[in-house]
């Protein structure tokens, strides 16, 4: 089991989801004093967001992290104005936040073509610089990565998240017995019969005390924040990180998982959210589902019976509540529709949103 636990590390534990680069703007080209010539401006960097690009793979290409553009012309008897230095682009995957050194936002890549700016090159020599160039923008930026899709399963170790994720989707993530399976965020396209695909991330379990980047908390709860929507997955019979770790019911998880993303980031609590109930097959399941229904359904009944700082300050909505079994299939399909109807449901309601803000600008601007 421990071997086991080192080679998924050594698989999986090079998935990288931040990255701080070096970047730095060409200087500019020499002017001409005697002929009043300019010199080039030097080329920029640019940030590029690009499908399929990878900071793993920045890294791999470009292992000293180091991107300079190319510096101006100078100018000359044959060119009094020198030519602007090449500019250079970094491809970086979508759902990039870009930050500088001292954690100053420059901007976000969500979309396919989108570009930042993060070093401007020098100006060329001219009058007003004595016709000596200036240095292009150095700084070290910050590349944070969260991933964006429409859904985001979120659950402790061994909730059987992986499996669940297979057999919705397309993905084949690696399913193991023992809990920390899941070392890095995991993919999944749900493909209906109408063409249309809902991507589904299968987030690595979390642990209690993940909002205070307890086992990495924070490196995981992040990739929550750019989901439309959550689907919460529980082990029917409960859950027990090791021996040393307390026994918790299917109740206590759901509250436990509402509280470490309401610690971590209020607004997340806000999302709308769907509940899986896995594990269907094992014995005792339907029993064991009664008693969480009745629970969740009247949850101040029940409060009392749980530790107190369990207990979160809201408890969470759930759109719906679909028992599956990962195992035999059981609900599976009811799940992929119950995903499809609640985000229908939410694009339907930004766009009566929208149509309405529209509405109210025409009407001010007609006042």
């Amino acid at each position: 089991m421990v071997w086991g636990s080192r080679a998924l590390l050594r698989k999986y534990g090079n998935f990288i989801d931040d990255l701080r680069i070096y970047v730095k703007g060409g200087t500019g080209g020499m002017g001409h004093p005697r002929l009043g010539g300019e010199g080039g401006r030097g080329g920029d960097i640019w940030l590029v967001a690009k499908e399929k690009s990878t900071l793993k793979r920045i890294k791999d290409r470009f292992p000293q992290k180091r991107f300079v553009a190319g510096a101006g012309a100078n100018s000359s008897v044959s060119a009094l104005k020198g030519e602007k230095g090449t500019d250079r682009e970094v491809d970086v995957p979508l759902g990039i936040s870009v930050t500088s050194c001292d954690g100053k936002q420059i901007g976000e890549l969500n979309k396919a073509g989108e570009r930042i700016l993060v070093a401007r090159g020098g100006i060329g020599g001219c009058l007003v610089t004595n016709f000596l160039p200036l240095k292009g923008q150095i700084q070290t930026v910050h590349l944070d990565l969260k991933l964006i899709a429409d859904v985001g399963l979120v659950g402790f170790p061994n909730a059987g998240k992986s499996s669940l994720l297979s057999k919705i989707s397309h993905a084949k993530p690696q399913i193991a017995d023992y809990p920390f399976t899941t070392l890095k965020p995991e993919l999944g396209k749900i493909m209906y019969p109408d063409y249309k695909q809902v991507s589904v991330a299968d987030l690595p379990g979390l642990i209690e005390g993940a909002h205070a980047n307890k086992g990495m908390g924070h490196k995981f709860l992040k990739h929550v924040e750019r989901t439309k929507q959550l689907l919460f997955v529980v082990d029917v019979s409960g859950f027990r990180l090791s021996s040393k770790t307390r026994f918790r019911t299917a109740f206590e998880t759901v509250l436990l998982l509402t509280q470490e993303l309401e610690l971590y980031k209020e607004e997340l609590r806000t999302k709308p959210a769907l509940l899986a109930v896995n594990k269907m097959d094992l014995p005792s399941a339907q029993d064991s589902l009664n008693e969480l229904m009745k629970q969740l359904q009247n949850p101040q009944d029940s409060l009392h019976l749980v530790e107190k700082e369990l207990i979160p300050q809201r408890t969470i909505d759930f759109k719906d509540i679909i028992p599956v079994s990962a195992h035999t299939g059981e609900g599976i399909e009811e799940l992929k529709t119950c995903i499809r109807k609640s985000l229908d449901e939410e694009a339907e309601t930004e766009n009566e949103e929208y149509q309405k803000e529209k509405l109210r600008i025409l009407q001010t601007s007609e006042v």
